[in-house]
C-alpha cells in the first residue's frame, strides 16, 4: 500500500465522519438508514434471483436520486454553510471589534437578567458567520447599538415589537419582531414553548446562538447547533457570550461542554 493510498483513505474517512456529524440527530439520519436497507435488499434480491423485486428496487434507487436531493435539501444547505463558515473564510468578532466585545456582552447580560427577574419572555438571536438577512427582513429594522435599555424596551409586553425575535449582529441590534422557523425535531419535551422551538429552529439552519427567557418561569436557556441548554445562571451566560466568538477552530460548542461537565458530575 502506497502513502498516497493511505492519504486517500484518511480523507474519505474524515469526509464520512463529518457527514455523519452534520446529520446526527436529524431526520436525515433515519433516511440514511432507510437507504442502506434498500441497497442491502437490492443486493439480496439479485443474489436470490428475485428479478421482479430487484427490478422494482433498482428503479426505486434511480428515481430516488432526485428525491434524495429534495428531501435532504436542509441538510445539504447546512453542509455547504458549514464549509463556508470555516476559519479560512471568516474572522471572529474578537478580531473585528476587540475592545467593544465586553461592553456588548455586559449590555446583553444586563438585559437578560432584568427580563428574567421580571419574567418577561424574550428571544435574542446572535448572528455569527451565517447571514440572517432573510430572517431580519420579516421584522422591523432597528440598526441601533446594543444596549440593555433598548433590549428591555423591545420585549416589554403589549409594545409593538415585543412579539418575535431580536437579531443582533456584531454590536448592533439588526432587527426586532422577527419570525423564526420552528424546529423540525418531533422528540422535544412538551414543556418547551414556541420561543424555545423557534430558537432551536434557527440554530438548525445557521450557526447562530439564541438566548431565550421563559415568560412562565423566567428561566434562561440557550440554543446552538440544534440543541438546547436550560436553566442557566447569569455568570454562565456571561462566560458563554465572552467565549462565543473567540478564534479557536477546535473549540466545542458550549452545549457540548455543558453536557460533558454535567455527565462528569453525575459520575
Amino acid at each position: 500500500m502506497r502513502i498516497r493510498d493511505i492519504i486517500d483513505i484518511v480523507i474519505v474517512a474524515v469526509v464520512i465522519y463529518k457527514l455523519f456529524s452534520l446529520i446526527k440527530e436529524t431526520r436525515a439520519e433515519q433516511l440514511v438508514k432507510g437507504i442502506v436497507v434498500v441497497l442491502i435488499l437490492t443486493k439480496l434480491s439479485r443474489w436470490a434471483e428475485l428479478y421482479t423485486i430487484n427490478w422494482i428496487l433498482n428503479n426505486a434507487i434511480t428515481v430516488g436520486t432526485l428525491a434524495i436531493l429534495i428531501v435532504f435539501q436542509p441538510e445539504l444547505r447546512r453542509g455547504l454553510e458549514y464549509l463556508g463558515r470555516s476559519s479560512f473564510y471568516t474572522k471572529s468578532l474578537v478580531e473585528i471589534r476587540g475592545e467593544s466585545l465586553s461592553k456588548v456582552v455586559e449590555e446583553i447580560v444586563e438585559a437578560v437578567a432584568s427580563l428574567s427577574r421580571q419574567k418577561i419572555g424574550a428571544l435574542i438571536v446572535i448572528e455569527k458567520h451565517t447571514g440572517l438577512n432573510e430572517v431580519a427582513d420579516t421584522g422591523t429594522e432597528i440598526n441601533g447599538y446594543v444596549t440593555s435599555d433598548l433590549l428591555i424596551n423591545i420585549f416589554i409586553p403589549n409594545t409593538p415589537l415585543h412579539d418575535g425575535a431580536v437579531i443582533i449582529k456584531d454590536d448592533k441590534v439588526k432587527a426586532a419582531a422577527c419570525f423564526l422557523p420552528l424546529t423540525e425535531n418531533t422528540g422535544l419535551s412538551k414543556e418547551l414553548g414556541t420561543r424555545h422551538r423557534a430558537a432551536l429552529g434557527i440554530s438548525e439552519r445557521s450557526d447562530s446562538l439564541s438566548i431565550i427567557v421563559s415568560e412562565e418561569t423566567g428561566g434562561i436557556s440557550i440554543a446552538e447547533n440544534g440543541t438546547i441548554a436550560r436553566y442557566l445562571d447569569i455568570q454562565t451566560l456571561r462566560q458563554i457570550l465572552l467565549d462565543m466568538y473567540k478564534p479557536d477552530p477546535d473549540k466545542q460548542s458550549f452545549i457540548t461542554k455543558w453536557r460533558l461537565k454535567n455527565e462528569q458530575r453525575e459520575e
